[in-house]
């Protein structure tokens, strides 16, 4: 067995809706049964020792070893997380033959971090916000009361006293929570768009930047909790959408403890192989976390095409909203015949459905970002924005006009189609099989003369997964692949080893040798492409690294020459 981390868990995670502590130790499954009944009972007397017994302990089986939480105080979690550092030790000492740490000492060692850490006054303020139902964001720097313009914050070791606030001025905003495989950014680019247009201040989290509206706070990967603060403390936001990745709902959980709606893309392979997501069972239970936040008060939207999604969702006891590709899906049917609401493509546009009313919101096609409906993940994308939205009360109307009004602009990087001098150029980033199956798709239904793809592959993917890939790749009829190097992504293979798999399998699949091109840097591939493409040429650009500055070469190629 062996140690893995020790963490604080913030909000609503993958084992319950409690904030506390995390332990996560690697071993096998023989193993993690004696394991988990001395672990627990060691934090069980630790916690009792240290004044806090009422708290409880919980445990997660998982491919890789389990994980072991426990909940504690929001103000002392630090401390919490350093229970579950002695716990481990205390593991190692009963099945490593270790020494076994001082108990007595210990117990003097955490309960002074307690009091060094501990801040009453955000217990009662936490406490009072509870009971008028409010939300409280809190991190090491500062604390808030309320969410956007209905919101106040303090630093962290100024707080007031909850009797002398006006509380009358305090309230939550509508809050939109997507996440999922692929579509989460698009998705809530395209929520964002609608629910400007419908006269809203929005604040958007996602992996690109923190913005209200059009105005960009930072730019940065911020679909985390962190992203999910900043945004919800803009005093100028009347709601939100927030992406929320993988990454943040495993280490930290959930930003927020409630939300309008929560929203699921899809679940596929992409990050299996970590400790936590081994699997897409596991990856599952990570993006079910969402859940959370609307199981008593909000909507949860799903998508029906999704058949673990589909079997997840009879565990679920609130409110759901499904949308599907496939008007006829019996899940869709029956859900509509109980009273449900599903937002469905059928007959080339998008329809809300609920019970015998259908409201036709929109052509596919009158959607800038299906690119004519050929896009049809876009086309998905759209109709669990449409649900999202119709949650925040927006009408057909309202979310007719933001969709047809959804520009590739307003998207980067997400299946832009670019017109350059003759031919045509689909950027995208298409970083796991599914998305890059989606664009493959998307490409061959673009007319083209001749058809190029510059492309590479993480290190960390496997053998099989590469070859799948260039195998797919050139089944989109091919006439030039250009590889790149992907030296960022390498993650444990020497220079050249992910092109000679690329390689091999492009030859095997009948490509000729000087039919590929191999760079370094994507930057080098996608000019090389763009010196060889002539009128009437598609290029389909994967910018996995997004540091290509692919979107300033296509506006010089684009700009008028004097």
């Amino acid at each position: 067995m062996e140690f893995l981390d020790a963490r604080r868990l913030t909000g609503p995670n993958v084992l319950w809706e409690k904030p506390g502590a995390i332990l996560d130790i690697s071993c096998t499954p023989e193993e993690a049964g004696r394991l988990i009944s001395y672990c627990r009972a060691q934090i069980g007397l630790m916690l009792d020792a240290v004044g806090w017994g009422r708290e409880a302990v919980c445990h997660r089986r998982l491919a890789g070893g389990v994980s072991i939480a426990f909940s504690a105080p929001i103000d002392a979690l630090y401390a919490a997380s350093t229970i579950g550092e002695w716990a481990w030790e205390c593991c190692r000492s009963e099945f490593c033959g270790e020494s076994m740490p001082d108990f007595a000492a210990t117990v003097a060692e955490i309960s002074k971090a307690i009091a060094e850490e501990i801040n009453p006054p955000l217990l009662r303020l936490e406490q009072a916000a509870i009971e008028r139902g409010l939300s409280l964001l809190w991190d090491d720097d500062e604390v808030s009361v309320g969410l956007g313009s209905g919101s106040r914050c303090w630093p962290f070791r100024e707080l007031p006293d909850p009797d002398t606030l006006d509380w009358s001025r305090l309230h939550d905003v509508p809050v939109g929570i997507v996440t999922g495989t692929n579509g989460k950014t698009t998705t809530v680019r395209i929520a964002k768009h609608i629910l400007q247009s419908d006269g809203r201040n929005v604040g958007l989290s996602c992996t690109d930047w923190v913005s209200v509206n059009d105005r960009i706070i930072d730019r940065d990967g911020w679909s985390g909790p962190g992203g999910a603060r900043m945004v919800l403390r803009q005093q100028d936001v009347d709601g939100a959408v927030l992406e929320t990745a993988r990454g943040g709902l495993l280490r930290r959980g959930l930003g927020v403890s409630t939300a309008q709606a929560a929203l699921i893309t899809n679940i596929a392979e992409d990050h299996l192989g970590d400790f936590g997501s081994q699997n897409l069972e596991e990856l599952l239970g990570i993006k079910w976390v969402v859940s959370h936040a609307v199981e008593d008060s909000g909507w949860l939207i799903l998508n029906a095409d999704d058949e673990l999604l589909v079997g997840k969702s009879r565990q679920f006891g609130g409110k759901m909203i499904w949308f599907s590709l496939d008007e006829h899906s019996p899940v869709v049917a029956g859900h509509i015949a109980g009273g449900g609401l599903a937002f469905v493509y059928s007959g080339g546009s998008l329809v809300r459905v609920a019970g015998r009313q259908r409201d036709p919101i929109c052509a596919a096609a009158d959607i800038p970002i299906t690119l004519n409906a050929a896009a049809a993940h876009n086309i998905a994308n759209s109709l669990g924005a449409a649900a999202l939205t119709d949650c925040f009360g927006v009408t057909v109307a309202g979310i007719r006009r933001g969709l047809t009004t959804m520009s590739a602009d307003i998207n980067p990087g997400r299946s832009n189609l670019h017109s350059v001098q003759g031919f045509h150029v689909l950027v995208d980033f298409a970083h796991n099989p599914e998305a890059m199956q989606a664009l493959f798709a998307l490409a061959r239904a673009i007319p083209a003369r001749r058809r190029a793809l510059c492309f590479g592959q993480a290190g960390d993917r496997t053998e099989r997964q590469i070859r799948e890939l260039a195998r797919s790749a050139w089944a989109i009829g091919l006439d030039l692949a250009i590889v790149s190097e992907l030296e960022q992504y390498a993650r444990g293979r020497p220079p050249g080893e992910v092109f000679g798999i690329i390689r091999d399998e492009l030859l095997s699949a009948g490509a000729r040798e000087d039919q590929l091109r191999h760079y370094i840097s994507e930057s080098e591939s996608f000019d090389a492409a763009l010196d060889w493409a002539t009128e009437g040429d598609l290029i389909v650009i994967l910018d996995l690294g997004r540091n290509s500055n692919i979107q300033e070469k296509l506006k010089t190629r684009q700009a008028p020459s004097r």
